[in-house]
């Protein structure tokens, strides 16, 4: 379950964006945030600061991204 949650967040981190990543995992972006809100909501935080020209890890978000960096790449 969480796998392709921490992939979707990885991959929105790294991108910068739902869209790109949704590209770059030839997934669709309605997918991508699903993924990530599913991820946000079982734990009940932030994990992006969200604005209309993409997005940035919030303080948690940047942690849980050098632990999946460690995972995926």
């Amino acid at each position: 379950m969480y796998y392709s949650q921490l992939r979707a967040f990885h991959a929105v981190a790294v991108h910068g964006g739902f869209s790109k990543a949704a590209d770059a995992l030839r997934l669709t972006q309605p997918a991508m945030s699903d993924q990530v809100r599913k991820l946000e909501s079982y734990f009940n935080v932030l994990l992006f600061n969200r604005q209309k020209r993409g997005v940035t890890p919030t303080e948690l978000g940047q942690r849980l991204l050098e632990i999946t960096h460690r995972m995926f790449e």
